[in-house]
């Protein structure tokens, strides 16, 4: 899976994209097929915005389906956090629609036996 960070008007901690990719390759446990994962922060300068004045944007590009998930917080962290939450379920929903799962009753298993 190949990660892209793009940072807006803002400036990234030295450890975010370790972080970011640490998380984003422990998806790869789901069978849901992600060429690339596209990682967007942008920083609002309004300082009425200072509780969600930090918006993250995943979008996963690949033969899978387009995940897209963003959150807004105070700091790219808590907001790549939600985020990856929300890409989490979306992937794990997916994952759960594409496992094959045996739908025989007891009886048809009991009267086969």
């Amino acid at each position: 899976m190949k990660i892209v960070v793009h940072a807006r008007q803002a400036q990234l901690a030295e450890d975010f994209r370790l972080i970011v990719e640490e998380k984003l390759h422990s998806m790869n446990r789901f069978s849901v097929t992600i060429d690339r994962v596209e990682v967007e922060i942008i920083h609002e300068g309004n300082p009425r915005q200072g509780k969600f004045s930090h918006r993250v944007i995943l979008t996963s590009h690949g033969a899978g389906p387009l995940l897209r998930a963003q959150a807004a917080s105070f700091n790219d962290l808590a907001a790549f956090d939600l985020a990856i939450k929300n890409f989490e379920l979306q992937i794990r929903k997916i994952h759960e629609r594409v496992k094959e799962i045996p739908h025989e009753s007891l009886r048809k298993k009991a009267a086969s036996e």
